[in-house]
């Protein structure tokens, strides 16, 4: 079922048993078991006729774009149509105030003479919901700050009705919300909307981003408190409770296209992400959301993840005649694990695997497809890539899985064997941190180019995290460059703060969080009132986009111990001022 207009990830699914499929943690992404259905991220030219034709839903997005739900046995047809560009299958995302607005320069301009606050911008948040009863996003007079609430995870036409153009979830409207608010009691409420955040982490985020503090604690105002709210809670559709990139990428097309309906600004938080792909922009996702970004007057604020010290990642460069050996750590109990290998493509290479046992593999010989081998109690699927339409480099997949319950513990050994060298460069990512047992990683990591995805998005404002007390870079904080990168692109783009800052907890009151989840939000913050000054105060009617981007920048102030700045290490660290007076400093 090998087909060039399929990423390799897809191919080497469709090409893998049922059985595999399961055992593995990346390649059941997308699948649903029963149906025997996949949801995929097509991008495609012309018309969607066709598609509708074979597909069970299609979503349409903006640029040329679909996420579409399709039979497993259909998809051989659906890349023969002409008008379908390419085709990648979802990937799982995972989810990593007073003092950080202090250092960050927010309460001068929050103060006369400039009092910006977040008036008649939206700040949008994709996260895991919010606590919509919390005064922290209500007005003076009790009524919701949120304009709008798409429930993804529940059930369109039983919970109530998506929004117009999708067939998942649910919209709640400011109305609504205020009704619900009104009842007497919390079975009440929700009945009236039903939407909770279980985990706290968007009401947590939208708290930094955009809290407006309550009666008694004042200090823990967010960045933008009287900005209006876009909230959409990503659905979880597979067991393990994490969304994926196609529920994502709905999600920014929806709160696009809420703010174009209501023609206001708007500044977009995403404090997740996944390190699966080449880490160089060129993935589906990535160029959505490039692509999402020129629409209207907006700002994507994206963290750049906490795998900087999971030991998730390694590098190198092969040169002739020298093998590369890189060792893998598996802790007891591993269920399954993959390894990515990108290179040039231009580089030829053979790769041997060794087990903890001392049994080998390879040279594996470079063809195109699945391969199998069985090594003790793991079985490998080893996948050649080509380059897609979109990036030049080649990806090597290596899926790791157990004969039995779990695969074989001890150290791995990758062997790279130099044939013919151009440029030599590899990169080698495992999974984020949080699906795999404490102490599996490499043993000779590399915290360099440890951005998650979609951080890496060119377009996007990339945010690390660094500690405010002590003005200390955060080390779990994921670092650039990208991929292949000249150097020329920085990422991350700044650094805020993100380590114990307090915020809205759901349910009440308020808590600590640490992470580059919380950093995002005093970004997205910062944008808000950037275009809240420019656009609606009429001083710059075009601050939105890649000016935001280059204002925070340029307002933006070394953070001790770098003797080289900016850098891949923390880009620009946020200090918001009035444009007119935006330094160094």
């Amino acid at each position: 079922m090998e087909n060039q207009k399929r990423e390799n990830i897809l191919n080497l699914a469709l090409e893998a048993t049922g059985e595999e499929r399961e055992r593995s943690i990346e390649l059941d992404v997308g699948f649903a078991k029963e149906e025997k259905e996949w949801t995929l991220i097509i991008k495609y030219s012309g018309d969607l006729q066709e598609v509708r034709g074979i597909a069970k839903r299609v979503t349409p997005l903006m640029g040329g774009y679909a996420v579409i739900v399709i039979k497993e046995d259909r998809i051989n047809t659906l890349t023969e149509f002409p008008q379908i560009e390419y085709i990648e299958k979802p990937k799982r995302l995972f989810f990593e105030v007073m003092e950080g607005k202090r250092v960050s320069c927010i309460y001068p301009v929050q103060n006369p003479p400039l009092s910006l606050s977040g008036k008649k911008i939206f700040v949008a948040i994709l996260d895991s919901g919010i606590d919509y009863e919390r005064e922290d996003f209500r007005n003076s007079d009790g009524t919701t700050r949120i304009r709008a609430l798409w429930d993804q995870s529940l059930q369109n036409g039983v919970d109530g009705i998506a929004p117009k153009g999708f067939e998942v979830g649910v919209e709640y409207n400011q109305e609504e919300i205020n009704k619900a608010l009104q009842a007497g009691t919390n079975e009440e409420r929700k009945q009236i909307v039903k939407s909770q955040d279980f985990s706290g982490h968007g009401t947590a985020v939208a708290g930094v981003a955009a809290g407006g503090g309550s009666v008694g604690f004042p200090q823990y105002r967010g960045v933008a408190p009287e900005s209006e709210l876009l909230v959409v809670k990503l659905g979880t559709p597979a067991k393990d409770g994490f969304p994926r990139t196609t529920e994502l990428m709905m999600g920014l097309d929806y709160v696009m296209r809420k703010s174009l309906e209501y023609r206001r600004p708007v500044a977009i938080n995403l404090s997740f992400g996944n390190t699966y792909g080449s880490h160089d922009g060129t993935s589906l996702l990535e160029r959505f959301i490039d692509d999402i970004s020129g629409v209207w007057k907006n700002s994507i604020c994206i963290g750049t993840g906490n795998e900087s010290v999971s030991a998730g990642h390694t590098s190198g460069k092969l040169q002739d005649d020298k093998e590369e050996v890189i060792e893998l750590a598996v802790q007891n109990r591993q269920p399954s694990l993959n390894v990515q290998i990108w290179k040039e493509y231009t580089d030829f290479m053979d790769i041997s695997l060794i087990s903890p046992s001392g049994i080998r593999v390879g040279p594996i010989p470079e063809k195109l497809g699945m391969q199998r081998f069985t090594m003790g109690e793991t079985e490998i699927l080893l996948y050649y890539g080509e380059p897609s339409p979109f990036s030049v480099a080649q990806e090597i997949f290596i899926d790791m899985l157990p004969v039995n319950d779990y695969m074989n513990q001890g150290v791995w050994k990758i062997v790279l064997t130099p044939r013919e060298i151009v440029s030599g460069r590899f990169e080698l990512w495992l999974p984020s941190e949080a699906a795999l047992n404490k102490g599996t990683g490499f043993l000779y990591p590399k915290n360099t180019t440890t951005l998650t995805i979609p951080s890496t998005s060119w377009r996007a404002i990339s945010v690390g995290a660094y500690d405010g007390r002590t003005f200390s870079y955060a080390d779990f904080s994921g670092r650039g460059p990208l991929r292949g990168g000249s150097g020329m692109l920085l990422k991350p783009d700044l650094v805020a703060p993100g380590v114990d800052i307090t915020t809205v907890a759901a349910g009440g009151g308020y808590a600590s969080f640490t992470g580059t989840s919380f950093a995002t939000p005093f970004v997205t913050g910062a944008a808000a009132l950037l275009m809240e000054w420019g656009i609606v105060n009429g001083n710059d009617p075009y601050l939105y986009g890649e000016k935001v981007k280059a204002y925070l920048r340029r307002g933006a102030r070394p953070l001790p111990g770098f003797d080289v700045y900016p850098n891949p290490q923390v880009g620009c660290t946020l200090c918001e001022g009035e444009p007119a007076d935006l330094k160094w400093n």
